[in-house]
């Protein structure tokens, strides 16, 4: 005979159901995208999410494979319609059940392609009949409550749903139906999650499959096993079920634990309040909380949880900045909800088990998946794995000093997250998008982290232990306190990740560029000085658990003085940006020893969804042209920054009382161990700043000839074609190229999205230059930056008109060159070209900001406009006194350089290679005494070409003629330009 546990049906059925949806969305967006996002009224990129019947029905192969795996899922599904019977012994529901499933079959296997009423008919059938079906299954649950909350959320999801759809078919409104396709997909998962909660009822009965006698009854399929007869036995504050045997198989503690022991004696399963799963050995004891083994190896797996954190983010953008719009593949990012995987069966258990070892080798070996759309995937499956461990660990702490212990590693490890990314000049060497080419560790950290997930279940088993257990729960705790709970964990975590995740981040929000009187902080090296507040206010951090006030104070004040953008530079930095700091780290102990006390998955899944919502907000506040609903954020991040603050504070001040143990202490060998880390930190910390310093003063390549060689690059936030981080591949061809001067667009990395990075900090200390950062990420635009081999004297930030797109960044800078001669340099990144009045008004500021200087000036910008049309020549005209560096080249669009008052000598456009998506262009400049300018007048402008150039100074690099190297090579005129002056032709003039 084979006896199958009942709850196989329920997991069955999930597992069917869900991989045929999932495998049909995957296939279609990687065959058909552009196909099934389309509809009656609007293609890509005004749809962009394919609905479910587009994706099931319309095009093969996805058609054929869903319609296989959802036949799969037909017996499974019969079953469970029968296990419900079974258990309750309701005819309706059964019938209601059969009818649901019939008219399931309907919808999935006549698709709207087919015949698009009766597909619509069976649609509305099977979502009338949802009602009853849900009604009689939570009337005869043992889990009501749970049933209760995802039956509800299938019914809210309704109203939104039926709201796009009336958008879309009567208003025909474009990105309507990717809307509506949201909530179809949200009802199939809620639809399927439902079902799956009856693990818990059918985990009572067994199925029996056997060879029987012709005369023998079959009363039914199932049966409950009783193989055994038991007998209960009460004290007065124990009750036991022991089988014939005597061996004890149920057992309620007064604290309201359960035990169920195996009979092998080897494995116990602890159930808290019947939630939280945990596994213990009864043969090995559990170590303690404060040994060397747990406080290295939970120390290392927080590291690792961070870097997860911070690589699902910077892996994610790469998509809408290639598609320009959104791709689909943005939904990568409710891999943040990972927490939700362990409302699936038997979930908790295997994540328990190989967690951290599973999706740490799967977050970290994503490095060996060249394709990006497949690279996504496994890093967000990697970071949903580490997440749910992360939150299993969690709730199942009731220890005080245990969980001050868990939190101050877990902070612990965000530090040291932060330090090495300071090293490795602000990227995470473990992070997806690092490779050994570009100075990726990922082979030293799949060792390191194979050899701690092994450890992980040992020593997670302090959290689960009987140790633990020493203070009750918390169960009878408001909604009001678990929503307030719930919605603060999600913007701390958001808080963290936006402006704790790099030690620079804090730096840009304050700085304002170069002045002569004084300036504010640079990344080096005041790097370091976050990096040791951090560090410090780590140490100090259990002392607040459950006393909040001081954190939500300084808080409060901090984010004020964030959001006034009055406030400026070192005031800014010292008074808003470290107190920031030093506030979020203080009020993690409270939230997360709250979370430990009141165990609810519930909590971690609304912190999560508002975490998702705040990630889009804080790229809604630059990105409007791009997304749905822009405008509500568009350059509002002070409003994403201070309700984040409103939600954190009202978390921790409602649930001051929720947590463990208030201001827990950690012990004194663990206090021991906790300097003995800090220690190390500090010193790592100490030595990447020392490596980090200048390597010595700036110099241009060709100071004999007074020579200024300037470039313009579209860097696309430092991700190649493949994405992968491309900063070592620019430093290389940008130091071939010879540059004295260059500006890069697109380079504002210090948002989620872009991993919070710093590419000026490498670049500029790579190639040994003065690095302005450009407009900061409190500024909504997608930034620039200027690098000078020459001193920077004076830069000023500006943000050019842009009523109706995104905010276009300047930066105007004064260079002291050869003889102490100032020459003015911009560099400018104009907004798209479906704006045309921002264009129009962007023009005309430049125009007057460059016509402001009668110095000598260099322009390196992307304008968005063709060559001798349009707001071109608005930018070359009298108002500017600007020159075209060759009007001739009629073959631009986006990257110009212009140019007064220098004598331009040579052009070159170099193709990009896979680095990014626009070329590098070059222009070769002689700075000129006032008498030579004078001698030249207008000569100084005529288009007269050379075949050589004076002087070898002033060509261009051989190595990129022809075929190039490395995929560089000087395309559209096929090698550089080179000029000399109209007239006179001598050689004083350069004197």
């Amino acid at each position: 005979m084979v006896a199958v546990n009942g709850k196989i049906i329920p997991l069955t059925h999930t597992i069917c159901a869900s991989a045929a949806f999932l495998v049909a969305l995957i296939v279609g967006c990687s065959l058909h995208y552009h196909k099934i996002v389309e509809n009656a009224h609007y293609g890509y990129p005004d749809e962009w999410f394919p609905s479910v019947s587009a994706t099931i029905g319309d095009r093969y192969p996805e058609r054929s494979i869903f319609q296989i795996l959802i036949a799969l899922t037909s017996f499974p599904r019969f079953l469970l319609l029968l296990g419900h019977y079974y258990l309750n012994g309701s005819t309706t529901t059964f019938l209601v059940g059969v009818l649901r499933t019939v008219t399931c079959g309907g919808w999935v296997y006549i698709t709207s392609t087919d015949d698009h009423n009766i597909h619509d008919i069976f649609m509305i059938s099977y979502m009338v009949l949802t009602i009853p079906w849900n009604y009689f299954i939570i009337k005869y649950s043992s889990i009501k409550r749970r049933q209760t909350i995802v039956a509800s959320m299938f019914y809210i999801v309704l109203f939104p749903l039926i709201y796009w759809y009336i958008q879309h078919q009567v208003h025909h409104v474009g990105g309507a139906y990717s809307m509506y396709a949201y909530f179809e997909w949200s009802l199939i998962v809620i639809d399927i999650a439902f079902d799956s909660l009856a693990y818990a009822d059918f985990n009572r009965f067994t199925i029996n499959l056997g060879f029987t006698n012709k005369d023998s009854e079959l009363n039914w399929f199932f049966k409950i096993d009783q193989t055994k007869s038991l007998s209960i036995e009460r004290s007065e504050n124990d009750v036991k079920v022991v089988d014939e045997d005597n061996e004890v198989v149920y057992e309620e503690r007064e604290i309201d634990t359960k035990v169920i022991k195996s009979s092998d004696e080897i494995i116990e399963i602890l159930i808290e309040n019947e939630k939280d799963i945990s596994i213990l050995s009864s043969t090995e004891p559990a170590p303690q909380y404060d040994s060397f083994i747990y406080i290295l190896t939970t120390f290392f797996n927080s590291f690792i949880f961070w870097t997860a954190i911070t690589g699902l983010g910077c892996s994610v953008w790469h998509f809408p900045l290639w598609y320009m719009g959104i791709s689909g593949y943005e939904a990568a990012i409710l891999g943040y909800g990972g927490c939700v995987v362990l409302f699936l069966p038997m979930m908790s258990t295997i994540i328990y088990q190989y967690g951290s070892l599973v999706g740490g080798l799967i977050l970290l070996g994503s490095y060996l998946v060249s394709v990006p759309e497949s690279r996504l995937l496994v890093v967000c499956a990697g970071a949903v794995i580490l997440i749910a461990q992360f939150t299993l660990n969690l709730q199942a702490i009731s220890n005080a000093s245990i969980n001050s212990g868990f939190t101050v590693l877990w902070i612990l490890g965000l530090v040291f997250s932060v330090v090495l990314k300071m090293g490795f000049y602000s990227n995470n060497p473990l992070w997806p998008i690092m490779n050994e080419t570009n100075g990726g560790w990922n082979k030293t950290g799949l060792i390191i982290v194979s050899i701690f997930g092994v450890l992980s279940p040992y020593t997670n088993s302090v959290h689960f232990s009987e140790n633990n257990n020493q203070f009750k729960s918390q169960n009878h705790v408001s909604f009001f306190s678990k929503l307030s709970l719930g919605l603060g964990f999600g913007s701390l975590m958001f808080s963290i990740h936006q402006m704790l995740s790099d030690a620079s981040t804090i730096i840009y929000w304050s700085w304002e560029g170069y002045n002569e009187v004084s300036q504010g902080p640079l990344q080096w090296p005041w790097s370091s000085v976050t990096c040791l507040t951090m560090l410090g206010a780590c140490i100090f951090s259990v002392v607040f658990t459950g006393r909040s006030f001081v954190p939500c104070v300084l808080l409060a004040a901090s984010t004020t003085i964030l959001c006034l953008r009055s406030i400026k530079e070192w005031d800014n930095f010292i008074y808003g940006g470290l107190p920031y700091v030093v506030a979020i780290i203080l009020i993690i102990p409270t939230y997360l020893s709250a979370l430990s006390n009141i165990k609810s998955l519930w909590v971690f899944a609304i912190g999560a969804l508002l975490y998702v919502i705040y990630i889009l907000a804080h790229v809604w506040v630059v990105a409007y042209a791009f997304v749905p609903f822009g405008w509500l954020l568009r350059e509002r991040i002070e409003v994403v920054l201070s309700s984040t603050t409103i939600f954190i504070i009202m978390g921790a001040v409602l649930n001051n009382g929720n947590v463990l143990k208030r201001g827990s202490a950690l012990g004194k060998k663990f206090t021991l161990w906790l300097y003995f880390f800090s220690v190390l930190i500090a010193t790592l910390t100490g030595v990447f700043t020392k490596q980090l310093q200048p390597i010595g003063v700036p110099q241009p390549y060709h100071p004999e000839s007074k020579l200024i060689t300037a470039g313009i690059w579209t860097i696309h936030f430092g991700l190649d074609n493949d994405m992968w981080a491309s900063e070592d591949r620019m430093i290389e061809l940008l130091k071939d190229m010879e540059l004295d001067v260059f500006g890069v667009l697109e380079s504002d990395t210090q948002r989620i999205v872009m991993g919070n990075r710093d590419l000026t900090s490498k670049l500029g200390h790579k190639l040994n230059m003065y690095s302005d950062y450009g407009p900061g990420p409190n500024k909504h635009t997608w930034g620039c930056a200027l690098f000078s081999k020459f001193p920077i004297i004076n830069s000023t930030h500006h943000l050019l008109p842009s009523p109706d797109g995104e905010l276009a960044p300047a930066i105007h800078a004064t260079l002291k060159t050869y003889n102490d001669q100032l020459v003015d340099v911009f560099v400018f990144h104009s907004g798209q070209e479906e704006d045309d009045e921002d264009r129009r008004l962007q023009t005309e500021a430049l125009s007057k900001l460059m016509g402001s200087t009668d110095r000598p000036a260099i322009l390196l910008s992307y304008l968005v406009t063709e060559p001798l049309e349009g707001n071109y020549n608005t930018y070359v005209s009298d108002i500017s006194g600007m020159h075209d560096i060759d009007p001739s080249d009629d073959d631009r669009w986006c990257e110009y350089i212009l140019y007064k008052n220098l004598l331009r000598t040579g052009y070159a456009r170099v193709a990009r290679g896979t680095i990014t998506d626009t070329e590098l262009q070059v222009g070769k400049f002689r700075v000129l005494p006032e008498i030579a300018l004078e001698k030249l007048g207008d000569a100084l402008y005529m288009n007269s070409y050379t075949n050589f150039p004076q002087d070898d100074d002033l060509k261009f690099p051989d190595m990129f003629l022809g075929e190039g190297e490395r995929g560089h090579f000087y395309h559209v005129f096929d090698e550089p330009r080179y000029y000399r002056p109209g007239s006179p032709q001598n050689d004083e003039i350069y004197d």
